[in-house]
């Protein structure tokens, strides 16, 4: 679930002075030291950066990449303020901290100022501890590639912006971060939801809440937008639309699937965030970490992420992460007295060889210096045969596990998202052939999930499904410059990787990109057309 990764406080302040910002002295405001969920520890917020309509598509024209954007996004029509807030909310486990993040408002002519409505955004995975989406100023800075995307997408278009950080990023006070707990992150978004209310008031350029929300978010962020969902419709809160994208709804089953040795991209990354996670809320998935890792890589696993060590130190040679290798290549040994067909089935899945056009990618997670131990992976996995989900690793009923024993499927059920029924429009963006977050057991998934004749089917006209890496349906498919802009995008990636010297077409490249880089804009795109549909129709 990989992000758009992309204060020095002298170039900062330079640049946001060429960009309109106010000479006046920072108002520092009211300092809260003991936040309560919800409250501003500073108001009004500070200004990170302030630009005009003019001003901000010439920073995005300067660079190829953001002529790239200007063309999914648009011409931003409204100037962009940006403040970084800092709220109250609650960890893993319920304790009291706090976290930061973006407040992003319109400012300029008809439709940028007045009345506006909230886009609620989830960002998606990072390990970068510094991940700040208020540095708009910083082009080096971990945040920067999401935060101008979505600030070209939804602020530069007259939406107002509310993005936390999370918890244990930036300048939390948490020491780990609630990876993909989906109570602890709904109630998050939220607190920051509460909090950029709190802030529009005293803001230099006031911009005034219409009603309207809007939740959306990526890869991780996907889910946390979904859960959120659900959270604010249980609360009888207003929500106006979703619009996950890319996300890992379905957690039994992507678990499931990675331990059927169906190893997504990033696996090696995304397992530690998970496993600290749901170990720091529940306390049971492990008595100590070599349960779970190899020693190799055990010492100083509970405390590593997020870091601010640069991936290639990681991951590189002596790095304290293995690249890709999450589980070993040798399969696990059934155990005394097992069924004749498991050791064959674990030495089928190990790695999988079927179907072939997948092969490589899972061969990629199976190597010597592995991540996690043959004896936890199997341990899990001879859970998953006695209790398995229902649709990994054949569909049958699609639902969640019944009665799953291992810690860690018991934790993954706790935060799947198949248990609830949307009653306001959704719209799930994803691309088909995603190797980080995978189609199939995911959107799909959710979609059969929600579909007649599931009882936990959605009202008619309420749910919509968009595969950008499909074929446009004709004329009237109100998504098909999306999905030609991303066929070009993943062609032109082919293209730039074989000029480059690429030997396998630039599959490779696109593999790498895909959801990332080349799924991201285009969602986001497809969503802000979502949401205008919806507030026309006045459902």
């Amino acid at each position: 679930m990989k992000t758009l990764h992309l204060l020095s406080v002298v170039a900062s302040a330079a640049l946001l002075a060429a960009c309109g910002g106010s000479d006046a002295p920072p108002n520092l405001g009211f300092v809260n030291n003991t936040p309560a969920r919800g409250a501003l520890i500073q108001n009004p917020p500070p200004r990170t950066a302030f630009f005009t309509a003019a001003d901000f598509a010439a920073k995005l024209g300067a660079s190829a990449t953001g002529r790239n954007l200007l063309a999914i996004a648009g011409t931003p029509k409204c100037g962009v303020d940006v403040q970084y807030i800092q709220y109250g909310t609650v960890g893993g486990a319920g304790e009291a901290t706090d976290a930061s993040g973006a407040l992003m408002t319109p400012s300029g002519g008809p439709g940028c100022s007045g009345s506006r409505p909230i886009v609620l955004y989830a960002h998606g995975t990072t390990i970068a501890k510094a991940f700040n989406l208020a540095n708009l100023l910083d082009e080096s800075g971990a945040a920067y590639n999401e935060a101008v995307l979505v600030a070209a997408t939804y602020a530069a278009q007259g939406y107002i912006v509310v993005a936390p950080n999370y918890a244990g990023y930036d300048a939390s006070k948490l020491t780990y971060h609630p990876y993909l707990n989906a109570e602890q992150q709904s109630r998050e978004m939220m607190d920051a939801l509460s909090a950029g209310r709190k802030a529009l008031p005293g803001l230099l350029q006031p911009v005034e809440d219409s009603g309207k929300l809007f939740i959306t978010g990526y890869s991780q962020g996907g889910h946390v937008a979904m859960a959120t969902h659900k959270a604010m419709q249980a609360a009888g809160q207003t929500v106006t639309a979703s619009a996950p994208m890319s996300g890992p709804y379905a957690l039994s089953a992507l678990g499931d699937a990675v331990f059927y040795g169906n190893v997504n991209l990033g696996s090696t990354l995304f397992t530690p965030l998970l496993i600290n996670s749901y170990q720091k809320a529940y306390g049971n998935i492990y008595s100590k970490p070599t349960d779970v890792y190899e020693p190799a890589y055990a010492s100083g696993i509970e405390t590593l992420l997020p870091t601010d060590t640069p991936l290639s130190t990681l991951t590189g040679p002596g790095g304290k992460l293995p690249q890709t290798a999450l589980f070993n290549r040798i399969p696990p040994t059934a155990p005394a007295g097992s069924p004749p067909s498991l050791q064959p089935t674990l030495n089928a899945i190990t790695p999988p060889t079927s179907p072939a056009s997948l092969a490589p990618l899972f061969a990629l997670g199976f190597g010597t210096s592995n991540l996690v131990t043959n004896e936890f992976r199997l341990n899990y996995l001879l859970d998953a045969i006695a209790n398995p989900d229902g649709a990994v690793p054949v569909v049958t009923s699609g639902a969640p596990p019944a009665n799953p024993s291992h810690p860690l499927r018991i934790a993954a059920k706790k935060n799947d998202l198949r248990n609830w029924t949307p009653t306001r429009p959704v719209l799930l963006c994803a691309g088909s052939n995603d190797p980080t977050v995978f189609y199939s057991v995911h959107t799909q998934l959710m979609q059969g999930f929600w579909s007649s004749p599931s009882p936990a089917a959605v009202a008619p006209g309420l749910l919509t499904v968009l595969n950008v890496d499909s074929a446009p349906t004709g004329a009237s498919d109100p998504y098909a410059a999306a999905k030609a802009g991303f066929s070009q995008a993943k062609a032109g990636t082919a293209t730039a990787a074989i000029a480059a010297g690429a030997s396998d077409g630039g599959a490779s490249a696109v593999l790498q990109a895909y959801h990332g880089t080349l799924i991201p804009p285009f969602c986001n795109a497809a969503a802000r057309g979502f949401f205008q549909q919806v507030a026309a129709s006045g459902l």
